[in-house]
């Protein structure tokens, strides 16, 4: 028997999770969360609701006033026309400009950084969960 979801779990507050970044909990401690929209292309939208996206690795960094999403890697649509596409660009994080503070105050502490928890569809928008965390000393 198979689903329609292609392994997405739908939450009981209508989100629909794409990928999770479940490392992020045991390498960091999440002080504080936030939810962010993305600047995505067509081709990567309609990549990102196939299930093709990896936010494993990725990371946000805030530069100059604006914070990005650095190496997450969405693949190309296979019927895409995009010739010079690149799957690990740098993807602009729509937040408020408290929210860009606060972020941008809490990077400037030793340690801490931005990383992403999940990234989810909540109606028809794709959404990033992100959170503040510091590195964990793992041995």
């Amino acid at each position: 028997m198979s689903s329609k979801s292609g392994g997405r779990k739908k939450s009981q507050t209508g989100k629909l999770t794409i990928a999770d970044n479940r490392k992020a909990t045991f390498q960091y401690e999440i002080e504080d969360t936030f939810e962010a929209g993305i600047v995505l292309t067509g081709s990567e939208i309609k990549s990102i609701r196939q299930n093709k996206v990896n936010i494993k690795e990725s990371y946000a960094s805030a530069e100059n006033g604006e914070i990005f999403l650095i190496n997450c890697n969405i693949p190309r649509y296979q019927n895409s026309i995009d010739t010079n596409y690149n799957p690990r660009r740098n993807r602009k994080l729509l937040l408020n400009k408290k929210e860009i503070n606060k972020l941008f105050a809490a990077t400037q502490k030793k340690g801490m950084t931005i990383v992403p928890l999940s990234l989810y569809l909540k109606g028809s928008w794709i959404k990033l969960n992100i959170g503040v965390g510091k590195g964990k000393k793992i041995f």
